[in-house]
């Protein structure tokens, strides 16, 4: 149980990486910095997220620490170039209380997105413009009051893009930016956003997945195990299936990301409305968990 104690050491590690690297993307042609974007640096700054997801559960210092928690989340989102570390936190403990729950998980897909997203072309073009609906969809769907430490993280990072621009120029800039997105839409990585709670097999609503690319997600591929233990580091949730077998070994859970991107797109009976939904009378101005 617990934090991970390296985990501010991997964090400060990928945010370095990224800003080296500005060196050089400054100086690469348009087609080049696109390339490496999508290979290089929108899989880092994707790490990026998911340490932010790791940081929202208080995984870097524990839950005796909230305030270097949030601090290690918004330098976690220097890289990412749009400010949501501490908007993420909010939702997505609400996302664990109420998985599913049309009004208050914000990860399901809208009714919108469920019936004009349903074929084979649209459901492709859904996951190219998933930056914008993961992004969008809280904001219209279930607004939340903004914080102190939300305006913290947005101005902290309005000046990190700005000394970037100024320092690097506009490449740079966006090099990040489009790291950000091109690695949250048709990318391996971003797999997970499918694989996690999208209906395969009509018995479950969560799924792990088991293959490499955990070791460039901070084990993310263990989604069920996440669920059941979110105070478990994601660095120790494969022990905790050694250790559990019989909870975890005989159910369904994918391999590679890559198939389940594909078999979003090609299978006719997954889409976005391939969502256990759930509806409960709750009052959240009762309910101030998103501000833990």
């Amino acid at each position: 149980m617990g934090p991970d104690p390296q985990l501010k050491w991997k964090v400060t590690f990928l945010v370095l990486f990224q800003i080296v690297t500005l060196f050089w993307v400054r100086e690469f042609s348009w087609p080049t910095l696109l390339i490496c974007a999508y290979l290089v640096g929108g899989v880092i700054n994707h790490a990026l997220n998911l340490a932010i997801h790791e940081i929202s559960h208080n995984l870097a210092f524990g839950h005796s620490h909230p305030m270097l928690n949030r601090a290690l989340g918004m330098f976690a989102n220097l890289p990412i170039g749009v400010p949501v570390s501490i908007s993420f936190k909010k939702y997505h403990i609400l996302h664990h209380r109420y998985q599913g729950d049309r009004e208050l998980d914000v990860d399901v897909p809208t009714e919108f997105e469920g019936r004009w997203f349903a074929t084979t072309g649209m459901k492709f073009l859904w996951l190219i413009l998933q930056p914008a609906f993961y992004s969008i969809r809280p904001l219209l769907l279930l607004p939340l009051p903004v914080t102190g430490l939300e305006l913290i993280n947005i101005l902290v990072q309005v000046v990190f893009d700005g000394l970037v621009l100024y320092l690097f120029g506009w490449k740079a800039l966006l090099y990040l930016f489009s790291g950000t997105l091109l690695a949250m839409g048709v990318h391996p990585v971003a797999g997970h956003f499918i694989s996690e709670h999208f209906v395969f097999d009509e018995k479950f609503e969560t799924y792990s997945y088991y293959g490499i690319l955990n070791l460039l997600t901070l084990n993310v591929g263990y989604h069920v195990e996440h669920h059941d233990f979110p105070y478990i580091a994601g660095s120790k949730l494969p022990l905790l299936r050694k250790i559990a077998p019989e909870y975890y070994e005989n159910l369904p859970h994918h391999t590679s990301w890559v198939k389940v991107l594909y078999d979003f797109v090609m299978r006719p009976d997954i889409g976005p409305f391939a969502r256990v939904c759930r509806r409960r009378r709750t009052n959240l101005a009762n309910d101030d968990s998103y501000e833990e």
